[in-house]
């Protein structure tokens, strides 16, 4: 007979006990979606391994599991600074890397309202510093100690603006240099990347946390992007009352936010 499937409280302990004897390694989260009880039965399973000092990632290749292990900083080297894509037990798993050294002063200037803005694969907004925050706020620990942090009162404040302000160069441009040429793609791709970046503008406003995009125009009530882009054409009076309409459902959604 082959070995029993775990279950998945004993997936989770083996998991979270192989990351947290790693050399480093002073704490173990479970995030995404089945840290929120959002997931579906094959959803992956997303941990975090927060290190302090010399981390290895070859200490993870180690341990054996089939997989992709990259290096620190190979994700951007950034706060997101890099991770594995694994299949333990048949189950598809994320790790990300954590330092500790970068979540704490980035909790630090989350608390007096500053942040940052880095590009990140697959982010069609990228992502702000502040997202290592945000994992800090909602995600599972496992292992370990980590601070479980409110959404700052000053970052409430600063945020928005720069998320929207983004958003509203994103159009500016699209109306100067795609627009006129109905250049639908350009702009269907504009539309997209602005409304990711009022999304972020809009929890902001409402002290709401969030951790990436899956979720995150659903989260703003923004779905509504979906009708303008579907009825795109490569017309400039249509894409130019598309823009029009785009910037409308913005406006109307972030004042909704903040009035809450």
């Amino acid at each position: 007979m082959g070995d029993a499937v775990m279950t998945d409280q004993e997936f989770l302990d083996h998991v979270a006990d192989r990351l947290a004897g790693l050399p480093a390694v002073r704490a173990v989260t479970l995030g995404g979606s089945r840290a929120q009880g959002t997931h579906t039965a094959d959803s992956d399973w997303d941990f975090a391994l927060y290190y302090r000092g010399a981390f290895d990632p070859a200490e993870l290749r180690a341990v054996g599991w089939d997989g992709e292990v990259s290096g620190l900083g190979e994700w951007g080297g950034g706060v997101f600074n890099g991770g594995a894509w694994l299949v333990v037990d048949g189950r598809r798993v994320d790790v990300h890397y954590r330092d500790l050294d970068v979540v704490e002063h980035e909790l630090a200037e989350a608390g007096q309202g500053r942040f940052h803005w880095e590009p990140l694969m697959f982010h069609l907004a990228g992502i702000p510093s502040y997202l290592v925050v945000a994992e800090l706020a909602v995600n599972q620990v496992l292992r370990g100690r980590l601070p479980r942090p409110a959404y700052p009162e000053p970052l409430r404040a600063a945020a928005p603006p720069v998320w929207r302000g983004r958003a509203e160069l994103t159009l500016r441009y699209a109306k100067g240099a795609y627009v006129p040429r109905g250049r639908a793609t350009e702009v269907a791709g504009a539309l997209a990347t602005a409304a990711m970046q009022t999304a972020h503008a809009v929890l902001a406003a409402r002290g709401e946390w969030t951790t990436n995009e899956k979720r995150l125009l659903e989260q703003a009530g923004l779905r509504g992007i979906d009708t303008v882009v579907a009825g795109l054409r490569p017309e400039a009076e249509h894409l130019a009352r598309a823009v029009a309409e785009a910037e409308a459902l913005f406006e109307e959604r972030l004042s909704r936010a903040r009035r809450t």
